[in-house]
């Protein structure tokens, strides 16, 4: 079988059954376990673990094999998510989830940008796993609620009950502003002339007044270890500290999450990325990742999917 990022889907027709349902439903299976870890190493493994479970499984026996893998997927993911909620315990500094350099028609996808940008990714980092299980299935994937039922063993009541309780949590912690790709460009324009003149009051004008830094270099990069809030703190960081730390860096504008971003480069090698979120024009997060450990999807694209 293909590795699982999505890059050779095609000539699936020569397949068995079982592998050419996987491979077709790849990236939607990769999306599914990204949005539930945070992490693109730990959604390949869930994966790999997933394909054992399905190579076992009786077609015959299967009404709906996109809403199956899923499934399986969502129970692997969950025992995943138990013990990394552990693990990130004792992480040093904000944790932020591993991002990826997204294709184009992610931007396009409006409902897929936003369920994987760093901002929305934060937001379910706030749920229990069950919930987060529970909202993504229905919100974004559009599963029926009796499959999602099957996938996090819980009763059909008890789903709908975390569904409307998800939703709400959600929504008083989302962005409710007007978001658009044009303005995230825009912004990222701006914001990138008033770094590269030292522009500070030009760089005031494009920070929300809470604005929020937050910075992951997980111990083995220098980065800020509190959240930096407030468009004078953060430009005055981004004016200074930040030139000092990146000192001989080139920012070369991608699509991050979905969104637009910055991957940073210093002497040819990979030094972070920046992802933004924007609101009314305006930024209203900054999240750098410089961790080594999770820059190793941002050299290449990655295909993701909700269908």
């Amino acid at each position: 079988m293909s590795g699982t990022d999505g890059t050779d889907s095609g000539g699936a027709g020569h397949l068995d059954p079982a592998t050419e349902a996987f491979v077709v439903h790849r990236n939607l299976l990769f999306t599914v376990a990204y949005e539930m870890l945070g992490s693109a190493a730990d959604a390949e493994d869930v994966l790999q673990e997933s394909w054992l479970r399905w190579a076992g499984v009786d077609l015959a026996s299967v009404r709906d094999r996109r809403a199956y893998l899923v499934r399986i997927v969502t129970r692997q993911a969950l025992d995943r998510l138990r013990t990394l909620g552990r693990r990130r315990e004792s992480y040093v500094g904000p944790w932020l989830p591993e991002p990826l350099l997204t294709t184009p028609d992610v931007a396009e996808d409006v409902e897929l940008a936003d369920s994987v940008s760093m901002a929305m990714l934060l937001v379910m980092e706030t749920l229990t796993p069950t919930e987060r299980a529970v909202f993504l299935l229905r919100e974004v994937f559009e599963l029926e609620y009796d499959d999602i039922a099957e996938a996090v063993g819980k009763s059909l009541a008890a789903v709908r009950q975390t569904a409307h309780r998800a939703r709400a949590h959600v929504a008083a912690r989302r962005s409710r502003g007007l978001v658009s790709q044009a303005d995230g460009r825009a912004a990222l324009r701006a914001f990138q002339r008033a770094i590269d003149s030292g522009d500070l009051q030009g760089l005031v004008d494009i920070l929300a007044p809470d604005v929020v830094y937050l910075g992951d270099g997980g111990g083995a990069r220098r980065a800020t270890l509190h959240p930096v809030v407030g468009s004078d703190k953060v430009a005055r960081l981004l004016t200074t500290g930040l030139v000092a730390f990146h000192t001989g860096v080139t920012a070369e504008p991608v699509q991050v999450n979905g969104w637009p971003g910055f991957l940073l480069r210093r002497e040819g090698g990979i030094d972070g990325v920046v992802a933004i979120r924007t609101e009314d024009g305006l930024i209203t997060g900054l999240y750098s990742v410089r961790n080594p450990a999770k820059l190793s999807r941002v050299e290449r694209e990655t295909a993701l999917s909700r269908l």
